[in-house]
C-alpha cells in the first residue's frame, strides 16, 4: 500500500475544501439551519411530539442525514470528475498508484468532509433544541458508514458523468427527493398503510431510521435491517467500482 500517494491525494482534496470554505462548509450549515427553523417552527407548532420525542429534536437526524448524503455524493463525484474533465486523470492512472489507493484517497477525503459537516450540523442543532444521544457509538458508526457508502456512490457518479449537468443530476433528482420521502421529517408510521409499504422500497428510509435510533432509541425499521441494508449498498458500490477499474469503463475512453 502506497501511503505516500494516498496522503498526497487526500491532502490535495482536503486543501480544496479549505480554499472553498464558504461553499463547502458554511453554505450547507446555513441551509440546514433554515430547514430546521422553517420545519421546526411551521410544523413543530402543529406536531408537538412523535413517539415521545419533540418534533424539533425528531427532525435533527433527518437533517444531518440529508446533508450527509448530498455532500458525500457531491464531494466524491466532483473530486474524481474534475481530473477527468481537465485530463489529469491519465497522469494519475500512469503513476505508480494502484486503483485501491486512488479510491481510498478520494473516498476518504469526501467521507471526511461530509462527516465533519455532519458533526458541525449536529452542534448547530444543539443550539436550537436539547439533544440527548442514547447510543453515541452507534451514532458515530452510522455517520461514518453512511459517509463512506455514499462517497463511494458519488465516486461512481463522477466516473459516469460526461458533463457538469450529469454530475448534478442524481443528487438533485434522485437522492434529495428520496431523502425527503424517506422519513427525514416524519415517521413513516404516520402514513397510510399502503404508503408505509411503498416507503420500504426507499433505501434512505433504512439510513434515516437507523440513525434516528442511535439518537432516541426509536426507529421505523428494525435496527438490524437498517444496518444490513446499508452494508448491502456498500457492497454494491464496492463491486461496481471494482468492475469500473477492471474494465476501464468511462476512464480510459
Amino acid at each position: 500500500m502506497n501511503f505516500y500517494a494516498i496522503r498526497a491525494i487526500y491532502l490535495f482534496e482536503m486543501a480544496r475544501t479549505w480554499r472553498t470554505l464558504l461553499q463547502s462548509i458554511v453554505s450547507p450549515v446555513i441551509s440546514t439551519s433554515l430547514y430546521f427553523v422553517v420545519f421546526g417552527a411551521a410544523i413543530g407548532s402543529r406536531i408537538s411530539e412523535i413517539n415521545g420525542v419533540s418534533y424539533g429534536a425528531f427532525i435533527v437526524p433527518g437533517l444531518i442525514m440529508l446533508s450527509l448524503l448530498t455532500q458525500s455524493i457531491s464531494n466524491a463525484s466532483f473530486g474524481i470528475y474534475f481530473p477527468k474533465f481537465v485530463g489529469t486523470i491519465y497522469e494519475l492512472l500512469s503513476a505508480p498508484v494502484s486503483y485501491l489507493e486512488i479510491v481510498v484517497a478520494y473516498v476518504g477525503a469526501a467521507a471526511t468532509k461530509s462527516t465533519l459537516l455532519g458533526l458541525i450540523i449536529l452542534a448547530t442543532a444543539s443550539l436550537f433544541v436539547p439533544l440527548h444521544i442514547e447510543h453515541p457509538v452507534w451514532m458515530v458508526a452510522f455517520l461514518l458508514l453512511t459517509a463512506i457508502t455514499f462517497s463511494l456512490f458519488g465516486f461512481i457518479i463522477g466516473i459516469w458523468a460526461g458533463n457538469f449537468e450529469q454530475l448534478q443530476l442524481v443528487p438533485l433528482l434522485v437522492v434529495t427527493p428520496l431523502t425527503f420521502l424517506g422519513g427525514a421529517f416524519y415517521s413513516i408510521d404516520m402514513l397510510p398503510p399502503l404508503w408505509q409499504k411503498v416507503s420500504l422500497f426507499n433505501p434512505v428510509v433504512y439510513l434515516v431510521s437507523g440513525f434516528r435510533w442511535s439518537f432516541f432509541g426509536i426507529s421505523d425499521v428494525n435496527i438490524g435491517i437498517s444496518l444490513g441494508m446499508t452494508l448491502v449498498f456498500l457492497a454494491i458500490c464496492l463491486v461496481t467500482i471494482w468492475w469500473i477499474f477492471r474494465t476501464g469503463w468511462r476512464i480510459k475512453a
